[in-house]
């Protein structure tokens, strides 16, 4: 049996499985937008491992500082207790790129566990219980991430989930009086990603702000997917001039490693350090080789202004998608989902998109359209290589 055989068959065999067919490519190296699998074949990179490889693969300023990290110490103890440099530096360098009132940074390991802290956070500040969040929005699979999650399909196996849950849909200004003086916070993605890439009105996300400061909500912006230079700003809210009260980011932020956070006003983030202390805690948050790789990876990304560019290469992905299967390209900057007319056409294309050498992916409330993220390094030769592929790919999928 070949070691690549061996792998495979042990994949299936010692992994828990997160659906009945994973595409079990094998890959054993990356860098910059290419991955490379046992076979020697090249696939170039469109999806980012789901928009964290924003620097692409293989950043040697990342691999620099996660080196340099490891050869000082690792885990040394629980999140919040020590004095460590990595945690230290990160935080001020995020918040100084945050407007002043997101001023304070409570590091956990995933985006998911930042929604769960940001909920938790607005509960305990305003004494409220009841939570908004809105129709296809997606904020990960624990237990009160899930709860706010605008998907019945995804959450029905595991009900009963958390009370207090208000659904309105997205991008509807009349629903925002749903919201009251008994909500504690709104949570909501400022572009829904698993939605397909649903890029909201400007009047909509002002009027969610006037109405939560009317009420007294706190205002929550997912921005696990858009943050960190994917929609053509440092951070999503910047489009729509519109300032949330917590932000959580994850993904991108650990510069490939394991990282999320949730920010808001120090104000705010006081409420979670007593009464009860140690009301909120993580072992493994802000680990300091995370976070090493963090802070050198949005250096990196401010420093070659990276984020600058996504727009004008939108704006190539448009014009050289062109295809009469090709019903919409929705979107902004980087982050696109380029609608099909179905389900079965669209992963037909995917398919072959990856045979042909082409990372691609589709949207979990979305599976009629297929996504485009790529890493933010992504040049305009590749660009052109990338959309020549896909409509070989879509020629290929009507034959």
């Amino acid at each position: 049996m070949s070691n690549s055989t061996s792998q495979k068959k042990d994949f299936f065999s010692y992994l828990a499985q997160t659906s009945p067919a994973p595409l079990s490519l094998e890959i054993i190296s990356a860098k910059g937008i290419w991955l490379k699998d046992i076979k020697g074949k090249k696939y170039l990179d469109l999806i980012s491992g789901i928009s964290v490889s924003n620097l692409g693969h293989g950043n040697p300023e990342v691999i620099k500082a996660i080196k340099s990290q490891a050869d000082r110490h690792t885990h040394i103890m629980v999140y919040g207790e020590y004095v460590q440099s990595p945690q230290v530096s990160f935080a001020k360098r995020i918040c100084s790129s945050l407007p002043k009132s997101l001023n304070s940074v409570y590091f956990v390991n995933s985006g998911s566990e930042a929604v769960e802290g940001a909920l938790k956070l607005a509960k305990r500040y305003t004494g409220r219980t009841e939570i908004v969040s809105f129709s296809k929005a997606y904020h990960g699979s624990t237990h009160g991430s899930l709860s706010v999650m605008g998907d019945e399909v995804l959450k029905q196996p595991f009900r009963p989930l958390l009370s207090g849950i208000k659904m309105l849909p997205y991008n509807n200004i009349e629903a925002l009086q749903k919201i009251t003086n008994r909500t504690a916070c709104v949570i909501i993605e400022p572009v829904q990603g698993e939605a397909g890439v649903v890029v909201p009105t400007k009047s909509f996300l002002q009027s969610l702000r006037k109405r939560c400061n009317e009420t007294g909500a706190l205002l929550i912006f997912d921005e696990i997917q858009t943050g960190f230079g994917r929609t053509g700003k440092l951070f999503a809210f910047e489009n729509f001039n519109v300032i949330p009260d917590i932000l959580t980011i994850g993904k991108a932020m650990g510069g490939g490693l394991p990282l999320g956070a949730f920010v808001a006003d120090k104000k705010i983030m006081s409420s979670l350090s007593d009464n009860p202390a140690l009301g909120h805690i993580t072992t493994f948050g802000g680990h300091p080789l995370s976070c090493a790789a963090g802070l050198a990876a949005l250096n990196v990304l401010l420093k070659r202004k990276l984020y600058v560019s996504a727009a004008k290469k939108e704006k190539l992905f448009r014009s050289l998608l062109k295809h009469k299967t090709i019903k919409e390209i929705r979107g902004t900057g980087l982050m696109l989902a380029v609608q099909f007319e179905n389900e079965a056409l669209c992963k037909r294309i995917i398919e072959n998109c990856i045979k042909n050498g082409i990372i691609a992916d589709w949207f979990l409330f979305r599976p009629d359209a297929m996504r485009i993220a790529p890493p933010l390094i992504i040049t305009e030769e590749e660009i052109k290589k990338a959309c020549k592929i896909i409509v070989q790919s879509i020629n290929q999928s009507l034959s």
